[in-house]
C-alpha cells in the first residue's frame, strides 16, 4: 500500500521528531543531574563511613587505655583494702600494746613515721644523711639541735596513744628534789 504523505503531515512529522528529541535531551540531562547527586551522596555517606571508623578506632584506643587504667586503679583500691583490713585486725586484737614505731625528725619536727628502726635508718639516705652514717643517742640535748634524729615511741595502751620510749630525766622544779 502506497501511502501519499502531504507537506503539512510531513511537517507535523518533522515537528514531533523535534520534540521527541527536546524532550530526550530534558530528560538526558535530568537523569545526568540525578547521576551526578548520587555519586556526590555516595562520596559524601563514604567520606562519613571512613570518619566514623577512625573515630571508632580513636575511640577504642581510648577505652582500651581506659579500661586498663580503671583495671590498675581497681588493683590499688583490692591492696589498699587488704591493708586497711589487716590494720584493723591489728588495731582489734590489741596487738598495738608494747609495739614501737620510728619517728624520723628534722630539727625536731616529725618528718616520717617508720615501723622499724631498719627502717628509718635506710630510708635516710633518700633524705642527704649519708650512708653508714653512725647515729648516736640524743642524751639530754633536745632534738631541734639535730639536723635527723630518729626516736622510738611505743603504745600506751592507758592513755590509748604513743609516748616516747625513752623520756628524759624529769627536771627538778624550783631545785626541789
Amino acid at each position: 500500500m502506497i501511502r501519499i504523505v502531504t507537506a503539512g503531515r510531513m511537517a507535523r512529522l518533522e515537528q514531533e521528531a523535534e520534540q521527541a528529541r527536546d524532550r530526550a535531551r530534558d530528560v538526558q540531562a535530568q537523569a545526568d543531574a540525578t547521576w551526578g547527586n548520587h555519586v556526590r551522596e555516595l562520596y559524601a555517606v563514604t567520606d562519613r563511613a571512613e570518619r566514623a571508623e577512625a573515630t571508632t578506632s580513636e575511640v577504642g584506643v581510648l577505652l582500651a587505655g581506659a579500661v586498663a587504667e580503671l583495671s590498675a586503679a581497681q588493683q590499688e583500691l583490692l591492696l589498699k583494702d587488704i591493708e586497711i583490713r589487716r590494720l584493723r585486725e591489728v588495731l582489734e586484737s590489741g596487738a598495738l600494746v608494747e609495739r614501737t614505731l620510728t619517728v624520723l625528725m628534722h630539727y625536731g619536727e616529725p618528718h616520717t613515721v617508720y615501723a622499724t628502726r631498719e627502717d628509718a635508718l635506710a630510708d635516710t639516705a633518700t633524705h642527704g644523711v649519708p650512708a653508714g652514717t653512725a647515729w648516736v643517742p640524743a642524751g639530754e640535748r633536745p632534738a631541734s639541735a639535730s639536723t635527723w634524729c630518729v626516736a622510738a615511741f611505743i603504745y600506751d595502751a592507758d592513755c590509748k596513744g604513743y609516748r616516747r620510749a625513752l623520756m628524759p630525766s624529769p627536771e627538778p622544779v624550783g631545785g626541789a628534789a
